[in-house]
């Protein structure tokens, strides 16, 4: 793709996220998130492979019923209450389509349909983006208006993601759809707690950014897709997918590293709010994202292939790690030293 032309979209996803996460109105909110939609699309396209167009066509018709929605449940909200203002969000009708929209903008259960298929026709960077800045906007219009949405809707979404997220990702073995599936069940997590305590969703979102952007970066770096080519790539670059190891634990939850830290304040949270069963069900859930974290870690680092594989060997690369994935591996893996902090600034 055109340098020029990545530049001009780069721009329009950082404007259109800087206008919802800055915006009071409805309609500025609305705006942003369709910058950001229209933006997007040429990335996940830029390759004219057929499952990339598809990709494309597919986010383009869910991005725009959602965002339809949210514009339909605000001008409800507007009808009966009169405000625009995204905090004096009251109407309990426009509260229930609001969550549908969000959900849809998200990829939560029930609306989780095209977030596998969107991530799994795009490249590794494109796929990186959707999974990280383009939750931004419509998690922060989560934030601004969780105290208005139903706290029990959002606990049997949130446990149903956690499950699909969970379940769905345990016979892939495209990687892309193993992260897409992670993310469900990530955004699981977030959304069960944002009803009692916004800050720990934000929280875990942005250390689920951190995580995620490490994972893909470092893939990206490998070029590996397949749990088979993942297989081969130890003999690339063997400090990197040992790193890996680590950061894919890190994304499991696993102590004592930095994805352990949102867990454990969520399940802290929840029994302080008398959800002892909620929190010990989305719990027990996670240990089935356990298993395909592991299932990755297993073949990027431990397994040996077979001398009679298909897959040629790699060339040891002697190119240093790039810096940015070293900063954000080591931040992705040594936070929880610090928790008691980042537990008291929240």
């Amino acid at each position: 793709m055109n340098p020029q032309a990545k530049l001009i979209f780069a721009t329009s996803l950082i404007l259109g996220t800087s206008i919802t996460i800055s915006s009071n109105h409805w309609i500025m909110a609305w705006a942003g998130l369709e910058i950001n939609t229209l933006a997007i699309l040429p990335l996940i396209a830029q390759s004219h492979h057929p499952r990339a167009i598809e990709a494309a066509t597919k986010y383009f018709l869910t991005q725009a019923a959602a965002s339809a929605l949210m514009l339909f449940s605000s001008m409800t909200n507007a009808w009966y209450t009169g405000q625009w203002d995204i905090t004096q969000f009251t109407h309990p009708t426009s509260c229930l389509i609001l969550t549908s929209a969000i959900a849809m903008k998200l990829g939560l259960v029930p609306f989780h349909f095209w977030f596998p298929e969107v991530l799994q026709g795009s490249p590794l960077t494109t796929g990186l983006l959707l999974s990280t800045v383009m939750k931004f906007p419509p998690m922060t219009l989560f934030y601004m208006t969780s105290h208005s949405l139903n706290p029990t809707l959002l606990t049997c979404m949130a446990i149903s993601s956690a499950a699909l997220g969970g379940w769905m990702g345990l016979n892939q073995t495209q990687i892309r759809k193993i992260l897409a599936f992670s993310s469900i069940a990530h955004l699981g997590w977030m959304t069960i707690i944002i009803a009692y305590n916004p800050k720990l969703t934000l929280l875990n979102f942005y250390l689920y950014t951190l995580m995620t952007a490490t994972a893909f970066l470092t893939l990206n770096t490998i070029k590996a897709t397949k749990l088979s080519t993942l297989m081969t790539t130890w003999t690339k670059a063997p400090s990197l997918n040992a790193m890996l190891l680590l950061i894919l634990l890190s994304l499991a939850g696993l102590p004592p590293l930095t994805g352990f830290i949102p867990k454990w304040l969520i399940i802290q949270e929840l029994t302080k709010q008398s959800m002892a069963p909620a929190a010990t069900m989305i719990s027990l859930l996670s240990l089935l994202g356990l298993f395909f974290y592991l299932r990755l870690a297993y073949c990027a680092t431990i397994t040996l292939p077979p001398h009679t594989t298909n897959h040629m060997k790699q060339w040891h690369t002697n190119k240093p790690t790039n810096t940015s994935i070293a900063i954000l591996a080591t931040v992705s893996t040594l936070l929880l030293p610090i928790s008691p902090m980042i537990a008291t600034i929240i």
